[in-house]
């Protein structure tokens, strides 16, 4: 049998079973000669799992403080040309009103680790906002067990975390005084917790190779992940690994089409990043696994502060303007807006 019967081969394995050997996952990683016929395998398992429907979450960016130092993010603590900012609760609640008029049916509250918005505050935007009838999802770092139940009880549903790369080494010498077990405790205690859980990974970062990638994926399939995140790593000019060359979009697709293969009814994102590497990312996401859109419902000079990483899209529209052209993104590949607030349905 030849090397590229052997990808075919392993194509059909995954799509049936969802279950590959770390080595099978590599070399569908690696290959170059099945590419589409790869991408059309994930597409079918989305639509055989999730259907059509791609799921709106309105993602509102209330601080970019972060006490963290990782070298790949432009929030890190020490970008001191970095304009910072701190949304006040009131201004929250209000963006998230308008996410509600615009038809979302969840609002993601997306932050730096800015120790500025305690339990407290915290609690009551949770409560605020799902008084609306909306689901929320929080982005807010790592926290302490006690704090996690805290936000479960005021009515958060969905936490976001990515563990960004499962090579511990690489996380640690990336995320300097950070701890990678420390990481995988808060994931752990989330999913306990009943979040749905949300992860993923960048992909491109200095010093990865494709069996990380290849581990990255079997972590959230070990982790029985909710929802995972897969972007490229894109330099910012304001950190420490500025000259870096950065990830492929090509390269993040596949990781995100081998994930929807291994985790066939997890919700996956188009994620922005990859737009801003390929002007159709996120609809070629869309038609590779993905099921999932973030757009940015926070208004003004915000958008533009909010500054992980170079050329991220839309940081001039306004959230109507980006809610209409998302939606028409979605329309012309003969997809739906789901009318739901889209927690997975498990089918296996």
């Amino acid at each position: 049998m030849s090397a590229g019967r052997d990808i075919q081969a392993l194509i059909r394995k995954v799509e049936v079973t969802h279950a590959l050997a770390k080595d099978d996952v590599v070399a569908l990683l690696r290959d170059t000669h099945y590419v589409e016929d790869f991408f059309a395998a994930a597409d079918r398992v989305r639509r055989k799992y999730v259907g059509d429907d791609v799921h709106l979450r309105g993602l509102i960016e209330f601080s970019n403080i972060c006490k963290q130092n990782c070298l790949y993010c432009g929030l890190r603590r020490d970008n001191h040309k970095l304009k910072r900012y701190r949304l006040k609760p009131e201004t929250i609640v209000e963006f998230a009103e308008k996410a509600q008029s615009y038809g979302y049916r969840t609002v993601v509250l997306q932050s730096g680790e800015d120790e500025w918005f305690d339990v407290e505050t915290m609690t009551y935007l949770i409560k605020k906002i799902k008084e609306m009838d909306l689901a929320v999802t929080l982005s807010v770092g790592e926290k302490p067990r006690e704090v996690y139940q805290k936000y479960r009880e005021a009515g958060a549903d969905r936490y976001l975390l990515r563990i960004e790369t499962t090579d511990k080494d690489l996380y640690e010498k990336l995320d300097p005084g950070m701890s990678w077990d420390n990481r995988v405790r808060c994931l752990i205690d989330l999913k306990e917790l009943g979040f749905e859980l949300g992860t993923g990974c960048l992909v491109g970062i200095p010093g990865q190779t494709v069996e990380s990638l290849a581990d990255d994926i079997l972590f959230f399939k070990k982790l029985d992940a909710d929802m995972i995140g897969v972007g490229p790593f894109i330099p910012n000019p304001d950190t420490p690994l500025a000259a870096e060359k950065g990830g492929t979009f090509e390269q993040s697709t596949k990781v995100m089409a081998m994930t929807r293969l291994l985790l066939p009814d997890s919700n996956i994102p188009a994620t922005t990043a990859m737009e801003s590497l390929n002007p159709q990312g996120r609809v070629l996401a869309l038609q590779r696994g993905a099921n999932v859109v973030m757009p940015n419902v926070t208004e003004g000079e915000y958008r533009q502060l909010y500054q992980l990483y170079p050329g991220k899209i839309c940081i001039n529209d306004t959230p109507a303007h980006c809610r209409f052209c998302i939606t028409g993104k979605i329309l012309g590949i003969g997809r739906r807006i789901s009318e739901t607030q889209g927690f997975r349905v498990k089918q296996a």
